[in-house]
């Protein structure tokens, strides 16, 4: 498997990124792809391991020295179909997935040297669309069941897009006017543009999927309907209840959660032509950055998005909080030895643009005390440092004010919003997200799948609990009388493999009482 020896001869190289003060002028994405000649020397580092934790790493379970391999040989239709075996959306991984797979390869025990799994399963899937490798797959037979996948994001667009092929008549329901969940509206496109969206919402609905955009199902689509008219629900909502900063001058103009500003930027960028597969721009004009002092707090992904975003539309500048202390520069082998996910620092994307341009800075171990303003709106922000231990409280003394124009919340997520599983009467767990320890609820028929279930999470994640719960859907259905109808519209078998058929890995949370 692989070249023999080859993780001894060549040395890792991982994905190259557009010049940073290049790419802060478009919404381009910054990622480049290698040449097939490189990403095959990079697939031939990947050793026959005799246990490739590689797989434990990802929770998709994905077959990867396999598919290294075939790229090594150069065997490409093949690779595609070992990687659609397990993952049923790599393109969006191989963008937005942080590579636990990586963190867990045998090589990285000689720390940053992993095979670049990422980056080789993207130049799998990307050349599978050019040579038209990537079909729609219908079902040969129909159920005659019918499921509702409430939410299309990448948990509801793989539950829906599984329950099809087994044969069921899904409806997938959108509240927005475009399916693809936060992947569409909440990342921006120079970290993945919307036409590779578009294109996988186009598979789902040449394979069978119905599609409802603009419909609040509670709402628009009443409950009693939901039952009435489907013999299975799943809830695919995500987490989208956000975490609040309660200090005074939380009230001032100019605090928006960090959704609410991405949500916009997208809507405006693709309203305006500049992003790719336009829709509809929101009925309000976003907040906006561009000649404003911007301040984020939080440190994580949305964090980071916001920050490009910012630069993008021209902050004159850009400061990023953390709450926590700054992590180690190395992996800290005392609490997250390998194959584990290393604490460690990363410069995010959106940071090396801002230091690059020298208009944004990060600073750790910041406490927020309170936003002050003038006429309504904010001007700066009060802060301390936050001390090192929980609860992160501010240190005496400490205090220091920053300019702020716009301050965009990016503290992450609470739980999924509580109506909808309250008006069909789904128990919730300790957390607030939807108690479904196997996927499902505790009222028959409804089950939950991705963040709605197991909390705010990874889109791989999001994946393999939207594949996993379409599993469970399908059993349940299995018991259900219903005769089968030959649906007229054959295709020719899937060749690769199905891939592991219980697979869930590392091993499904306990419910919480």
């Amino acid at each position: 498997m692989g070249k023999v020896g080859g993780f001894l001869e060549v040395h890792r190289a991982g994905m190259i990124h557009r010049d940073p003060a290049e790419r802060v002028s478009d919404y381009s994405e910054f990622v480049v792809q290698r040449s097939d000649e490189e990403l095959a020397e990079q697939g031939g580092r990947c050793m026959e391991c005799g246990v490739p934790f590689c797989h434990n790493g990802c929770p998709l379970g994905n077959l990867i020295p396999d598919w290294n391999d075939m790229v090594y040989r150069g065997r490409w239709e093949e690779a595609i179909r070992q990687l659609h075996a397990t993952n049923n959306f790599p393109e969006f991984t191989g963008r937005l997935c942080p590579a636990p797979c990586e963190a867990a390869c045998v090589l990285e025990i000689r720390e940053n040297d992993a095979v670049t799994i990422k980056q080789i399963e993207l130049a799998i899937i990307d050349r599978a669309w050019k040579e038209g490798w990537v079909r729609p797959q219908p079902p040969r037979r129909e159920t005659g069941h019918r499921v509702a996948v409430v939410g299309s994001g990448p948990a509801g667009m793989a539950a829906a897009q599984q329950l099809r092929r087994s044969g069921h008549r899904v409806v997938l329901f959108e509240r927005d006017e475009a399916a693809g969940g936060l992947v569409r509206f909440g990342v921006p496109d120079f970290k993945i543009e919307k036409g590779i969206v578009e294109r996988r919402v186009g598979q789902l609905v040449a394979e069978g999927v119905e599609l409802r955009c603009g419909v609040d199902v509670g709402i628009d689509l009443t409950v009693e309907q939901l039952k009435r008219e489907f013999d299975a629900v799943v809830l695919a909502t995500g987490s989208r209840e956000p975490r609040d900063l309660d200090v005074p001058g939380r009230d001032l103009a100019g605090i928006h959660y960090a959704m609410d500003y991405l949500y916009g930027r997208n809507r405006a960028i693709a309203a305006g032509g500049t992003g790719s597969n336009p829709v509809r721009a929101g009925t309000e004009g976003p907040p906006s950055a561009k000649g404003k002092n911007v301040v984020v707090i939080g440190g994580g992904d949305t964090g980071a998005d916001c920050v490009g975003n910012s630069l993008r539309e021209g902050a004159t500048q850009v400061v990023q909080l953390e709450l926590l202390p700054e992590p180690p520069e190395s992996r800290p082998d005392g609490e997250t030895p390998w194959p584990l996910w290393p604490k460690k620092f990363r410069l995010s994307y959106a940071m090396e643009e801002a230091l690059d341009v020298e208009r944004g800075e990060q600073d750790f171990s910041v406490t927020t005390t309170s936003f002050a303003g003038q006429d309504g709106r904010v001007t700066h922000l009060n802060a301390a440092r936050a001390g090192n231990e929980p609860p992160f409280g501010p240190v005496e003394g400490s205090d220091f004010e920053i300019p702020a124009d716009l301050v965009l919340l990016a503290m992450g997520f609470l739980h999924p919003e509580q109506a909808l599983p309250d008006a069909l009467g789904c128990e919730l767990d300790g957390k607030g997200n939807v108690k479904a320890g196997t996927y499902a609820t505790t009222v028959q028929g409804v089950f939950a799948a991705g963040d709605a279930r197991r909390g705010q999470s990874l889109i791989v994640w999001a994946i393999n609990e939207g594949r996993q719960c379409a599993r469970m859907v399908d059993r349940y259905l299995g018991d259900l009388p219903s005769p089968e109808i030959l649906s007229g519209n054959v295709e020719s078998e899937d060749e690769g493999p199905e891939g592991p058929p219980l697979h869930v890995s590392p091993g499904l949370p306990a419910d919480d009482g």
